[in-house]
């Protein structure tokens, strides 16, 4: 069966619909653009698992930070008159990734859209109940998704036997008390749960057992956001639009002191180069590119030499960095590093939920060894000291990925700057130019 066209932008479908210093669609505008029309085309013409093979046949990678193909964690949930229920999907929109907004753009910009791609991720695996975990801070996100959420409501998209089709669904706004270790998927069930928000052990995985012990699918907002396109243009089509491998369009952001910093949607595998030189405008007059977080603060650091990489998943992983978000954090020539990585340790070790002690105790002491170095007061011990926790907090070491996040900006630093450290010691006043 052919889709009905698509009325939005089939190069650049996520932000289609949004225009500057104007409200987002209503659900009028929204219909009026072609949205919920891939809504019904899969309830009318698709079996729940034909929407997951559309998806993993798409190459949809999940645009929180991980990139597991999106499909492949839907095709893990259990299928058929025997399956658990309840079912949960949950859209994780507790963006607190320092650097990062990609999201809120998203929420604010076209609240319907993250509405429909959760219905038919719903719809995919069956489920009965979803909720949006959203950030507390984002009120105005929580404002414009409450309007929405009742509009498609009243209009048939949500709640029993929906459009005819005898599917019930019902969608929840939750807005979180803040936490950023509400970003991996287990903390944020913990939390929705009414619990103290801190990783769980996997397995079992939230697919087989997640919220409330039931099988549950957790993806960010971007990830939703891209699944009606999908399905009312298909998984070539969506491969078509994306430079990469990796299928579709992808929300890149830039921050730090660059001329134009902001947020683009642009295929995925768009060259970094061009993403800061093109986009953002390049760096500010009078400064130099000295290094960048290519996808928020939890990722290693690449430099000038890695600019013409093409910013996708596996690009990036053989730099040795992270994709992570998309949002790239520039750090400039003129900007103390030393200080930079301070602020961005102090940030981590704040959010540490305390479930394990290398975590807890270890990203204070890295905290409190780069004050003493920025102060001038530091020692060649305490270089070999951070050496050694960028070992003891990486992967494998710790509860969950916090600290092995946590410390690549400093691993990376000390690899491709260590006359940076070295000078503060030799001279401890002396200061990054």
């Amino acid at each position: 069966m052919t889709a009905p066209s698509c009325k939005v932008s089939e190069k650049f479908p996520l932000t289609a619909r949004m225009r500057p210093g104007e409200p987002p669609p209503d659900l009028k505008a929204y219909e009026r653009a072609g949205g919920y029309q891939a809504l019904r085309h899969a309830l009318k013409h698709l079996a729940s698992t034909g929407v997951t093979e559309l998806v993993k046949l798409s190459n949809l990678r999940g645009r929180g930070g991980a990139g597991f193909p999106t499909g492949v964690k839907w095709a893990l949930v259990p299928m058929g008159e025997n399956a658990p229920r309840r079912k949960y999907v949950i859209a994780n929109g507790d963006e607190m990734e320092p650097g990062t907004f990609k999201d809120r753009l998203l929420i604010e910009g076209d609240p319907h859209q993250l509405i429909e791609g959760m219905i038919l991720a719903a719809y995919a695996i069956q489920a009965d109940v979803g909720y949006i975990f959203l950030r507390g801070e984002y009120t105005v996100g929580a404002a414009l998704l409450t309007q929405a959420l009742a509009e498609a409501r009243n209009a048939g998209y949500l709640g029993r036997n929906i459009l005819g089709s005898g599917f019930d669904f019902e969608l929840y706004l939750h807005t979180s008390a803040g936490r950023y270790i509400c970003g991996e998927e287990t903390a944020l069930i913990s939390s929705l749960e009414g619990k103290r928000a801190i990783p769980r052990a996997k397995p079992p995985f939230p697919q087989i057992s997640g919220l409330f012990g039931k099988p549950t699918i957790v993806n960010n907002i971007e990830t939703y956001c891209n699944v009606p396109h999908i399905v009312i243009n298909g998984a070539e089509w969506f491969k078509s639009i994306s430079r990469s491998k990796d299928g579709g369009t992808k929300i890149y952001g830039v921050s730090g002191k660059v001329k134009r910093p902001g947020a683009w949607e642009l295929p995925m595998g768009t060259p970094i180069r061009e993403i800061l030189e093109e986009h953002a405008g390049g760096m500010r007059e009078g400064l130099k590119l000295r290094c960048f977080l290519p996808g928020g603060a939890s990722t290693d650091f690449l430099t000038e030499a890695h600019l013409d990489l093409p910013f996708d998943f596996d690009s990036i992983a053989r730099a040795g960095s992270r994709m992570g978000t998309g949002q790239i954090t520039v750090v400039d020539d003129q900007t103390d590093l030393i200080g930079v990585l301070r602020n961005l340790e102090h940030f981590f070790a704040q959010e540490s939920c305390g479930w394990c002690t290398p975590c807890r105790d270890g990203l204070s002491w890295v905290e409190k060894i780069l004050i003493r170095l920025e102060k001038g007061h530091g020692t060649p011990q305490d270089l070999e000291i951070l050496r050694q926790h960028t070992k003891w907090l990486g992967p494998g070491r710790t509860f969950c990925a916090h600290a092995p996040g946590a410390i690549e900006p400093l691993q990376s630093a000390m690899k491709y700057f260590p006359e940076e450290f070295e000078r503060r010691v030799r001279a401890p006043q002396a200061r990054a130019v």
